[in-house]
């Protein structure tokens, strides 16, 4: 049981890259044991969330299939594909909750208790936004499209992407911020290649 009720949060799975590593392909439209990413995030984030978003800029179709009719399908705010941030602006003004959790659409092992844990951080350090991150190294690894943040952080991310700036890390740590760190780097591990594809089945074994 999260810090938060699961019905003031919405998830939000982002599939709106250019898949550029892959050759241009839909990343999220890519199957892993004969099941797209999308839809395992999706399967992965429903039940630590009490509603779903998604996020794409091709194949809208495809997504809302995957999805089901309740839940929304919709494009960047911004043209070009500018990164997560103009698909989170985009989930802001279809949110109706206090609290939206993204997640991307490459990452399919993602922990069960990420909105918890992130929510338990949110609520502990009155913060705005909670974020997750790994060890590398001894070092910390961010993963800032993991997060948990109020809602009410839709003005300051409208003005940032209006100034040009694109940066998520950058943005994030400009907002009452916290981490929360998780101890599986793997649960993190994120296709960007077809041999990242290739590779998710051993790392999935490990987690």
């Amino acid at each position: 049981m999260t810090s938060i009720p699961l019905h003031d949060i919405t998830g939000l799975v982002i599939c709106g890259g250019r898949g550029t590593r892959m050759g241009g392909v839909d990343k999220g439209l890519q199957g892993h044991g004969g099941i797209p990413l999308a839809l395992q995030a999706l399967q992965r984030l429903r039940p630590q969330v009490g509603s779903l978003l998604v996020n794409a800029n091709r194949n809208l179709d495809a997504y809302q299939a995957l999805a089901g009719p309740t839940v929304p399908v919709f494009t960047d705010a911004l043209p070009d594909h500018p990164g997560p941030l103009a698909g989170w602006l985009a989930a802001l003004d279809h949110c109706s909750t206090p609290y939206l959790a993204t997640v991307p659409c490459d990452t399919p092992n993602f922990p069960a208790d990420l909105v918890a844990r992130l929510a338990s951080a949110l609520m502990r350090d009155d913060a705005d936004i909670a974020v997750a991150a790994t060890s590398d190294a001894g070092s910390v690894q961010l993963q800032p499209v993991f997060c948990l943040m109020k809602t009410s952080l839709q003005p300051a991310l409208l003005q940032y992407l209006h100034a040009g700036q694109r940066q998520i890390q950058r943005w994030v740590q400009q907002q009452r911020c916290t981490v929360e760190h998780f101890d599986n780097a793997n649960a993190f591990f994120n296709i960007n290649t077809a041999a990242d594809l290739q590779h998710l089945s051993s790392v999935a074994a490990s987690t």
